[in-house]
């Protein structure tokens, strides 16, 4: 992915209400949701929800589909999924993200919830990290 599809798809997601709809609609992934579906889920008016979709899909991070006399919204998977990557691409030098995290972790407090000792754990698993 190149940075600048990277920045407007970030650019997209950075707005509290078109977040909200993306999660949504991730959530209903595969099936999709209406737009009715959308509104009522999150209490929002057709003309505002409207507004953020186009935006959305413009991005590509949306698509629609026609279902009769329905239209359907779907998240496009391979966007986000791409996205994810690109931002994770160089994490931690190669290492397992995971145990790179403990090891990078402020010393007192473990990532992810872990109890300390098992974050511990996680970064002697780190050979060389950070």
């Amino acid at each position: 992915m190149k940075e600048s599809n990277a920045v407007a798809l970030l650019a997209a997601l950075a707005q509290a209400m078109r977040l909200r709809i993306f999660r949504a609609l991730v959530g209903a992934a595969p099936a999709g949701l209406t737009p009715g579906a959308l509104a009522a889920t999150l209490g929002l008016p057709a003309s505002t929800l409207s507004f953020h979709l186009k935006a959305l899909m413009h991005a590509g991070l949306v698509t629609q589909e026609r279902d009769s006399r329905h239209l359907i919204y779907r998240p496009e998977i391979a966007q986000m999924n791409a996205l994810l990557g690109y931002l994770g691409d160089h994490c931690c030098q190669g290492h397992d993200a995971r145990a790179a995290a403990a090891c990078c972790a402020p010393r007192g407090t473990a990532p992810h919830g872990q109890p300390v000792g098992v974050a511990a754990k996680a970064a002697k698993a780190a050979k060389s990290c950070c």
